[in-house]
């Protein structure tokens, strides 16, 4: 498909080199299943509840230098046991599926070096990070293997500058080996998340393992009388399918990554584990007091959305009370029946297990889903334990945008138009703005969609104004940085431009959607 991406691939490895291909692939056939699709498994489905939940490696800094942390990080393939009694070879940080949970402070620097010992390229993005757009992890701004270095520069130097028939100028920044993103964090406590964002291949790289925790905290928070330590738990919620040895299976058209990219046409609307993860292992149980917990949910899944609800197991159900959202607390807490969450997206809650009897559970189910699917994970009251928390009546200093604010407003259409998905009927192009905000104001921007589309831009935060001209919906609430477009609907929202001029972006986080072209820059100025 001439038109669908500027760059079609990159083929990496020791012998091999690397190749950039001008050939376009063929139309495919797309699916009307507009939820996406499932891929089977080859294996039998593990036992649910039978695996206890892990928790991610905190990231510990290499060193201090002037007052900024400095980590040491390495990409690299690792065998893990996800599936019980079988191997997976996963593209992990540090070799780990989640990678390790970076816990970080407001306003304290930050320097990540990233080691790339894979065979492909990556780019790390911070999702949520206020971050300059040299450490954005921008699709093309890819750090190549040590060994595959010269190899890339000279296919992409005898290649040109130009992708499909269609395409417009590509630019490529290279760093071979390794390279360091600096994150200033100059915003608020809040739950983020890092994960690979290469051109054309964030779908199948983030499949296979590339995506970890990433955790602010600030002084506004530590006043709070919030569940802390054990009882603080980030829950990466992800699918995943697996071939009959415990290796991923995925349904693109480059196994390896490195030729063609896009997944085969029943997929093309998003691919559909049919193993639930958490924290990278399937269906997990978690023992916990009868106490509050601050359960810290991620959507990590390319496509997959989720209603999250917490059943008893002798019936009824828990609410959640929401702190906080993609851009950290709420000014107010408030109780919730059930949690939306559309890939990319995070909610902060407190479940208040106190009521529950020891020995009863609590499982975390998606009424989106039917079968093995709807369950996601099971809590197991194990013990009775003092509990000096409580949440309290107001969380946060909340700054509300007003509408009256905006100083320009902006339509931004995510659809199919023909053979790629695209915003504004245009592909993704490395060359081309649709906006130029500038640097401290704030605009209004509609987004509309023909399915979902889990919105995301990158640097800037955003307030939900309205859903389809009526006020938002309480799981709206808070500062956001991704927000799900539903099928023929249009979501108001007044985004602020504070952090740093240069060039972002704003795309579709199913990731399928995002590596078939539907991305746009905008450039803050």
């Amino acid at each position: 498909m001439t038109s669908r991406r500027r760059f079609l691939g990159v083929t990496a490895g020791a012998t091999t080199g690397l190749a950039v291909p001008a050939g376009s692939a063929a139309r495919p056939r797309w699916s009307y299943d507009h939820k996406g699709t499932v891929l089977t498994s080859g294996i039998r489905p593990p036992r649910q509840f039978a695996t206890p939940l892990p928790v991610p490696p905190r990231a510990r800094p290499a060193r201090t230098t002037g007052g900024v942390d400095v980590y040491d990080i390495t990409q690299r393939e690792g065998s893990v046991e996800i599936v019980p009694g079988l191997r997976t070879t996963v593209w992990g940080y540090d070799g780990i599926f989640p990678g390790p949970t970076f816990t970080a402070r407001s306003g304290r620097g930050m320097e990540v070096r990233v080691r790339n010992q894979l065979s492909v390229p990556t780019s790390l993005h911070l999702h949520g990070g206020v971050t300059p757009p040299h450490s954005d992890g921008y699709p093309t701004d890819v750090l190549v293997p040590a060994r595959c270095g010269a190899a890339f520069e000279a296919a992409r130097t005898a290649h040109g500058s130009r992708g499909g028939t269609h395409a417009p100028a590509v630019d490529w920044t290279v760093s071979p080996g390794h390279r360091t993103y600096t994150y200033p964090l100059d915003q608020r406590a809040a739950t983020l998340w890092y994960h690979d964002h290469r051109m054309d291949f964030s779908a199948p790289q983030v499949w296979r393992g590339l995506a970890g925790m990433f955790l602010v905290h600030d002084r506004e928070e530590d006043a709070l009388p919030l569940p802390g330590g054990e009882r603080d738990i980030p829950l990466m919620i992800c699918d995943r399918s697996f071939e009959e040895d415990g290796s991923f299976r995925y349904p693109g058209h480059s196994p390896a990554c490195t030729g063609t990219p896009g997944v085969q046409d029943a997929y093309m609307d998003g691919v559909l584990g049919d193993v639930q993860l958490v924290n990278g292992a399937p269906w997990p149980q978690a023992e916990v007091s009868a106490t509050r917990h601050r359960l810290r949910l991620l959507n990590a899944s390319n496509a997959r959305r989720y209603h999250l609800v917490l059943e008893k197991e002798h019936g009824g159900r828990l609410p959640f009370t929401q702190i906080g959202g993609d851009g950290g607390l709420l000014a107010a807490p408030q109780r919730l029946a059930g949690i939306p969450i559309s890939p990319a997206e995070r909610f902060d809650v407190v479940v208040d297990f106190t009521g529950c009897p020891v020995g009863s559970a609590v499982t975390l189910v998606n009424t989106l889903a039917n079968g093995r699917m709807r369950q996601v994970m099971r809590f197991r009251i194990a013990r009775r334990a003092k509990d000096p928390s409580h949440v309290p009546a107001r969380l946060s200093r909340f700054t509300a945008l007003r509408a009256a604010s905006a100083v320009a407003t902006r339509h931004f259409d995510f659809r199919r138009s023909g053979a790629v998905w695209t915003i504004n009927g245009r592909p993704f192009s490395t060359s081309e703005f649709l906006a130029r905000p500038r640097l401290g104001t704030v605009e209004r921007w509609r987004f509309t969609s023909d399915l979902h589309h889990p919105v995301h831009l990158h640097m800037a935060h955003f307030q939900v104004l309205s859903r389809a001209g009526r006020a938002p919906e309480p799981t709206d609430a808070g500062w956001k940085d991704t927000v799900d477009v539903r099928p023929h609907e249009a979501v108001d929202v007044l985004v602020r431009f504070r952090g740093y001029r240069g060039r972002y972006m704003l795309h579709c986080h199913n990731l399928e959607h995002e590596d078939m072209a539907m991305m746009a820059n905008y450039l803050v100025v």
